[in-house]
C-alpha cells in the first residue's frame, strides 16, 4: 500500500478532529476528483511500520476523535489496511470513517474484509452534475454516509444520522 499523505488533525472529513490517511490508487477516475494526484497506486509514500506507529499515536491523541481514511480508493488497497484499520480499533475503539467510489449493494467479500472495522461509509463515485459545496463530507449529492453497524444489524442500509450532532471536543 502507498498513501499519499497522513493528516495528524482534519476537521473536513468527519466529526471533530480526526488524523486522516489519504492512500494511493484508483480505478474511477471521476471527472473533478479533488485527489488527482492519488490516482495512481505508485504515488505517494510505501507504507511501512514506522508510519503505521506514527498514525497510531496521533490517534492515541485525546482530543482526536477518530481516524478518517480517504483516497484514492480504500477499497483496492492491499491487507495493510486491513491490519492498521483492525489495530486501531484494537488499540483506540475510535471511529473510522472511509470514502469510497464504490456503491455498498455492490461491494464484495474482500472490500467487507476491509470494512470489518469501519464504522461509518461514504459511499458512491464523485458525480461532477450533483456537485454541491454545502453538503457536510461529501462532495456529491448521489454519495450516502452509511452508519455501517446499523446497516449491518438490520439488513437494509441506514444513514448516519449524526449530521445534525454537535461534536464533544474532549
Amino acid at each position: 500500500m502507498n498513501y499519499g499523505q497522513i493528516r495528524k488533525y482534519d476537521v473536513a472529513n468527519g466529526p471533530g478532529i480526526r488524523t486522516s490517511i489519504f492512500v494511493t490508487g484508483c480505478p474511477f477516475h471521476c471527472k473533478g476528483c479533488f485527489n488527482k494526484e492519488y490516482q495512481l497506486a505508485e504515488n505517494g509514500t510505501k507504507w511501512t511500520q514506522q508510519a503505521e506507529d506514527e498514525l497510531i499515536s496521533h490517534l492515541k491523541i485525546p482530543y482526536v476523535n477518530g481516524l478518517s481514511v480517504l483516497g484514492g480508493e480504500p477499497l483496492v488497497q492491499d491487507d495493510d489496511l486491513r491490519k492498521l484499520l483492525k489495530r486501531a480499533k484494537e488499540q483506540t475503539n475510535k471511529s473510522i470513517w472511509m470514502w469510497t467510489g464504490y456503491c455498498y449493494e455492490h461491494l464484495t467479500n474482500a472490500h467487507m474484509q476491509i470494512l470489518e472495522y469501519v464504522d461509518i461509509l461514504v459511499d458512491g463515485l464523485f458525480d461532477m452534475s450533483k456537485k454541491d459545496l454545502k453538503l457536510k463530507f461529501r462532495g456529491s449529492s448521489n454519495q450516502r454516509i452509511i452508519d455501517l453497524k446499523k446497516t449491518k444489524d438490520s439488513g437494509n442500509i441506514v444513514i448516519w444520522d449524526g449530521l445534525n450532532e454537535t461534536v464533544n471536543y474532549v
